[in-house]
């Protein structure tokens, strides 16, 4: 799939491995950011995505900034729809114990591509039985 891109800085995202699902993009500072435990900021990349329709844009953490500095996504996943086409900025949050400074050029986030199937509702009165039922979190005991 070919997918539309402006990046400010001139930079294209990459897959880091052959079997990568997602790629990484990195941020477009112009002074490094530092965040301190329990700061949130929006770090921008300069990149803007075309999501073709019928296409979502998942930004993702990077498991190596979370395990090692404890930083990771705000919102979680956060959700490029196909019709946006403002600059992709991340949420990032320090959830460590030290100060963590991000300089420009940086992996800061990993972006997935996924397909996504629209729903229509059916309003009623009630829902199919299962054996599951109502019970919700731990209720399979895991």
């Amino acid at each position: 799939m070919k997918m539309r891109l402006i990046s400010k800085s001139g930079r294209v995202p990459v897959y880091g491995t052959s079997g990568a699902a997602g790629f990484d993009i990195q941020a477009w500072l112009e002074e490094p950011l530092t965040l301190y435990p329990g700061d949130r900021k929006l770090v921008p990349t300069g990149y803007y995505f075309e999501v073709p329709e019928g296409y979502e844009a998942q930004v993702r953490a990077r498991s190596g900034l979370a395990i090692k500095h404890g930083i990771g996504l705000v919102n979680g996943i956060g959700t490029v729809d196909s019709d946006y086409r403002g600059e992709i900025k991340v949420p990032l949050i320090n959830w460590g114990n030290e100060p963590f400074t991000i300089q420009d050029g940086d992996r800061i986030a990993q972006v997935v591509i996924t397909a996504y199937t629209k729903v229509s509702f059916s309003v009623t009165g009630d829902l199919s039985d299962t054996s599951r039922g109502e019970g919700g979190f731990g209720h399979t005991g895991l």
